[in-house]
C-alpha cells in the first residue's frame, strides 16, 4: 500500500508564538526517532487535516521536509477540546529494518447473520491491538468482517485474527473483538390494583353491639 505523503517546513517560531501561527492556519509539529536531531515543523493545517482524517498509529506516512523524505509515524495528535481542529502533531521517524510496537485500530466490516436474522444485538470489544512489526509490514487498521457470526453467542476473538506475516500480535488472544449476544427482553412493570378487603360478618355484628349497649350509670 501506498504511503501518505505530508509536506512540512522547519519552524522557527516557537513558545508563545505558536499561537499566532494557528491563527494563520499553520498546524505546529515536531519530529524526532531514528537518527535526526528532533526538529521544530509546521504543516499547512487544513491540507494536513484532509490528508489525516483516516490514518492510524500504525499509518506509515512520508514526510517531506525540504529535500529529505523521512518515514513517519504519528504519536500524537492534539486536538482543540471543543472545535476538534488539530492543534499539534508529534511525529516519529522509523527505521524500516527495526521492528517497532503500536497499537492498530479495529474496523468491524459487514453484518452478522445472527443480528440480520435472529434478532441479536452485536457486542463490540476491543477497538485496538498492540502488536510488534518491521514498520513495512504494519497494517494501518484492521478490517474484522462480522459475517461469521451466524448464530447467537458467536464471537471472534483476537486469537481469530490474522493480521499477516510479519506481524506479532501482543494483546490477549482471549481478548472479544465482537460478539452476539440475546436481546434483553423489556421489563414490564407489573400493577396490582388493590382490592378492598371486607370485614368479617363477627366483626361487624359485635362492634354494633357494642355502639347500642346502654353505658353504666354514675353511682
Amino acid at each position: 500500500m501506498e504511503s501518505q505523503k505530508l509536506r512540512a517546513e522547519v519552524r522557527s517560531v516557537v513558545g508563545k508564538g505558536v499561537g499566532a501561527l494557528r491563527r494563520k492556519g499553520i498546524l505546529p509539529a515536531v519530529l524526532y526517532g531514528a537518527g535526526i536531531t528532533p526538529q521544530s515543523l509546521q504543516l499547512d493545517a487544513r491540507e494536513a487535516g484532509k490528508a489525516l482524517a483516516r490514518v492510524s498509529a500504525a499509518s506509515l506516512l512520508d514526510l517531506e521536509v525540504g529535500d529529505e523524505v523521512h518515514k513517519v509515524l504519528i504519536r500524537e495528535m492534539q486536538r482543540d477540546v471543543i472545535r476538534r481542529d488539530l492543534r499539534h502533531i508529534d511525529f516519529l521517524k522509523v527505521a524500516m529494518d527495526v521492528v517497532i510496537r503500536t497499537e492498530v485500530p479495529v474496523e468491524l466490516v459487514g453484518e452478522a447473520p445472527a443480528v440480520k436474522v435472529l434478532g441479536g444485538v452485536l457486542v463490540s470489544g476491543v477497538d485496538e491491538i498492540e502488536v510488534e512489526a518491521l514498520p513495512a509490514d504494519l497494517p494501518d487498521r484492521i478490517r474484522v468482517n462480522l459475517e461469521g457470526l451466524e448464530n447467537i453467542d458467536d464471537a471472534i476473538t483476537v486469537g481469530d485474527l490474522f493480521l499477516g506475516k510479519g506481524v506479532k500480535v501482543l494483546t490477549d488472544a482471549k481478548e472479544v473483538v465482537a460478539h452476539v449476544i440475546y436481546q434483553a427482553a423489556e421489563e414490564v412493570e407489573e400493577v396490582v390494583e388493590a382490592v378492598p378487603v371486607e370485614a368479617e360478618p363477627e366483626v361487624i355484628e359485635r362492634a354494633r353491639r357494642e355502639e347500642e349497649a346502654p353505658g353504666e350509670e354514675a353511682g
